[in-house]
């Protein structure tokens, strides 16, 4: 069971930051709340009492989003559901709606914010993969002299290990900036121990757009995660297939290359070979999801110089 001295509920982001800023220790700040409430239930932690809890869904300057110099600014209020709901995000964020389909349920998916999955920093977060192939970036603001203060911070350095981040005692993750991939194909691929609420084992995201052609990898984002301690973005393969010939091959190579980014997580061999696979099919999947003319890969049998 979950309880608390105080309950505050916030109507502006100033107002949450001087609560939060004036809460006693081992408070919690809050907004889906569906890792906390797990975590609280007998079985995990046992019962838990907090000094006081501040929901944050109320505030204004926490939600919603916008498209400004080709980023995409979400309020940390956005929620996984938003990103099969709201057709401009799906074609914003092209990896997202295949990332939030494999996201826990219908009702979960309603109030779990991406925010909040970063900020928890499990390995094996479905988020964190497309933020960081999105080149992604948390903006965290806190009260200085009265005044907001705000940073941001690349997601592969706020995320400093598993439960641990870059977050500040008195900050506050206030959005998720991200680019606006218009134009590419998106994927996400995702391997667990079983099919219904699968937790993954490892995932992997990826972001596809193609020359005039059709005929040649025009750019290429892909990362992993569950392989290692912190979300990895694989630059050396997406620097192999930049400008190589779209070939069954050329994807057979890269997939090879980045199962040699497995790090230190148990299970490493079978990550490997799992790498292997969903690299390849996620790459396979996004070219099949951009926009436009269908791509044609080359056959199995082709080889292109990567």
């Amino acid at each position: 069971m979950l309880t608390c001295d105080t309950y505050h509920m916030p109507t502006g982001l100033t107002e949450a930051l001087t609560l939060w800023s004036e809460a006693p220790a081992g408070s919690r700040l809050v907004s889906g709340a569906t890792d906390i409430l797990p975590w609280a239930r007998e079985g995990r932690a046992g019962d838990v009492h907090l000094p006081a809890m501040i929901d944050v869904t109320r505030v204004p300057e926490m939600s919603g989003y916008r498209v400004e110099g080709g980023r995409v600014r979400l309020g940390a209020n956005t929620v996984y559901q938003d990103f099969l709901s709201k057709d401009d995000l799906r074609r914003f964020l092209p990896c997202m709606p295949y990332c939030a389909i494999w996201f826990a349920d219908d009702q979960i998916r309603e109030v779990a914010t991406l925010a909040g999955n970063l900020v928890n920093a499990s390995p094996v977060a479905d988020g964190t993969p497309p933020v960081a192939a999105l080149n992604g970036e948390v903006e965290l603001t806190r009260l200085a002299d009265g005044k907001l203060a705000r940073r941001l911070v690349p997601v592969g350095d706020f995320i400093l290990g598993p439960g641990k981040t870059d977050l500040a005692e008195d900050e506050i993750v206030t959005a998720v900036i991200l680019d606006d991939a218009t134009g590419y194909g998106g994927s996400f691929q995702k391997v667990g121990q079983r099919r219904s609420l699968v937790i993954s084992v490892a995932c992997c995201a990826a972001l596809v757009k193609t020359d005039a052609s059709g005929t040649k990898f025009e750019d290429l984002r892909l990362a992993l995660g569950g392989v290692g301690p912190r979300p990895i973005r694989l630059t050396e393969v997406e620097e192999a297939l930049r400008g190589a010939e779209i070939s069954h091959g050329a994807i057979a190579k890269a997939a090879d290359l980045a199962a040699s980014k497995v790090a230190s997580r148990s299970r490493k061999e079978y990550r490997r070979d799992v790498v292997v696979g969903f690299v390849r099919a996620a790459i396979e999947e996004a070219l099949g999801n951009q926009p436009g003319a269908p791509v044609e890969i080359r056959g199995a049998g082709e080889t292109a110089d990567v």
